[in-house]
């Protein structure tokens, strides 16, 4: 026990150590309220995660905000295990997940002040984002999703339903959000994430923001970062939210929260009940005095998708070693 004590303590020394530090970062430009922003999550709950607090005072000057999901989180297996209460879950299993899930977000959104009209679901495939970029852009079959053995869109209440799983559509879909919101400022997860689905949809906007010649729009956010971030596990909103190894050498600006928007992002981190039964001290440990943001999506040099290739800003494409 006394072991395991001294190495908690040199733990927490070393993060403080760590924390203390970091140089002070820039500050993020104020939100107007002549700003629409649009929040494009991989998953329900990581609108929460990385932006609740910059939603939520975005939405008390007066912006728009909107909050577009890609996946309705139909792929989490420990989640499907607890909703089902079986150590195989089946199809109907991961598809009551996603009816949760998709509440759950819905009621994140309300608590952070946003519109029910402006909360959209895209409905393709959790674990299947960046294949579908990358090798099912056009392809002759459609990927299937191996939870809910689905090959197209199956949620009625999605931009597209029955849209076939393919990349094409994906960013077809993708573009029809951005012609509904015409979004002043997009976040987006960067490319650095160490999950596919974030990754994938990091280059899904870069690629699209790009295209239409308004990727100088975009900021970039981490969830998965690296292993053990953000530290501590825990709720602290009295610490400053640290860069996470994933994101070393990123452009980063800080957007300090107040107490009233990190009580609104506590709250709707809440709401993702299905989320907190699995893993309630890391998301809670997204809640600290400010929220990070990137105007680059990677580092220089970086692994872009994770040793997978990656689009330069010309447009062609690299391959670059894995971290």
């Amino acid at each position: 026990m006394r072991g395991m004590t001294w190495r908690w303590l040199a733990f927490l020394l070393a993060f403080w150590a760590s924390a203390s530090a970091q140089p002070a970062l820039p500050a993020f430009r104020p939100i107007a309220a002549s700003d629409t922003v649009l929040v494009v999550s991989p998953h329900p709950d990581d609108e929460s995660l990385c932006c609740g607090g910059l939603i939520h005072a975005a939405r008390s000057v007066g912006a728009h905000v909107a909050i577009v999901w890609i996946t309705n989180g139909d792929g989490f297996k420990w989640d499907a295990i607890v909703v089902e209460k079986k150590l195989r879950p089946r199809t109907g299993g991961y598809l009551e997940l996603a009816r949760q899930r998709q509440a759950e977000a819905r009621e994140a959104g309300v608590r952070l002040g946003v519109d029910a009209d402006s909360l959209m679901f895209l409905g393709y495939p959790d674990r299947g984002v960046l294949r579908l970029l990358l090798d099912y852009y056009h392809p002759n079959t459609p990927w299937r999703s191996k939870f809910t053995g689905a090959n197209a869109v199956i949620y009625d209440d999605a931009v597209d339903p029955g849209a076939p799983y393919s990349g094409d559509n994906l960013v077809k879909d993708f573009n029809t959000v951005l012609d509904r919101v015409k979004p002043t400022l997009v976040l987006a997860p960067s490319l650095q994430d160490t999950h596919p689905d974030h990754r994938g949809t990091g280059l899904l906007v870069w690629r699209t923001m790009t295209a239409r010649g308004e990727q100088d729009r975009v900021h970039y956010w981490l969830v998965h970062g690296g292993r053990a971030w953000p530290a501590p596990h825990a709720y602290h909103p009295d610490l400053a939210q640290t860069v996470a190894p994933r994101g070393l050498g990123m452009q980063w600006e800080s957007f300090a929260l107040d107490s009233d928007a990190i009580d609104a992002k506590l709250h709707a981190v809440m709401a993702h009940q299905s989320q907190m039964k699995v893993m309630r001290k890391v998301m809670l440990s997204f809640v600290r005095s400010d929220e990070l943001y990137s105007t680059t999506p990677v580092p220089p040099r970086s692994s872009c998708a994770h040793a997978l290739v990656c689009e330069q800003s010309d447009g062609t494409w690299m391959e670059e070693p894995g971290l």
